[in-house]
């Protein structure tokens, strides 16, 4: 036979099983073994078994015989009487509810935090006036100097251009004489 030694926590565990199941410690005698050895154990056992036995003492008081009755009328009482005002209504709603009913409106809600969050940070700002924000218009001084800059190229090309159309004699062409 093989010996299981057992802790006290493992014991406390099936401590239910000692107490309600009396044949319980013949198939599984490691835990008798256990309380035969440790005090705080069979302590505990002892303690449980004395408050069962109080609770078998014990009587439940006799219920008026129109007690079902009474109740079934005050719920039927509560049902049927509406809240107070806007508020109690409000209060009863958000205590007594599952929520179920507010889910979708908490699930828009989220979302149309989470676009307005997303559209700020994609940089759209143009929301409260329906168009996006026009680019910015360059100062009077750039459009002067891209203006000089056009000029300066315009003049380049006309340089080439003059050069270009000069008189030049072919050095393999034939001069011809008369």
């Amino acid at each position: 036979m093989v010996t299981v030694m057992t802790n006290c926590k493992d014991c406390r565990s099936h401590l239910p099983d000692l107490l309600l199941d009396d044949a319980y410690t013949t198939t599984h005698p490691e835990y008798k073994e256990h309380l035969d050895s440790c005090a705080a154990c069979r302590t505990e056992l002892v303690e449980l078994r004395s408050t069962f036995a109080l609770l078998d003492e014990w009587k439940a008081p006799e219920l008026s015989p129109y007690f079902d009755s009474r109740l079934q009328a005050r719920l039927r009482e509560a049902v049927a009487a509406p809240p107070e005002g806007l508020w109690e209504r409000a209060k009863s709603f958000l205590l007594f509810s599952t929520g179920r009913q507010l889910r979708p409106a908490v699930a828009g809600a989220l979302a149309f935090v989470l676009l307005i969050g997303g559209g700020a940070f994609a940089g759209i700002h143009g929301i409260t006036n329906g168009s996006a924000t026009p680019p910015p218009q360059a100062s009077a001084t750039v459009n002067d100097l891209k203006i000089l800059d056009n000029n300066v190229q315009a003049e380049q090309q006309l340089n080439q251009l003059l050069d270009d159309s000069t008189p030049s004699t072919d050095e393999g062409a034939a001069v011809l004489t008369t």
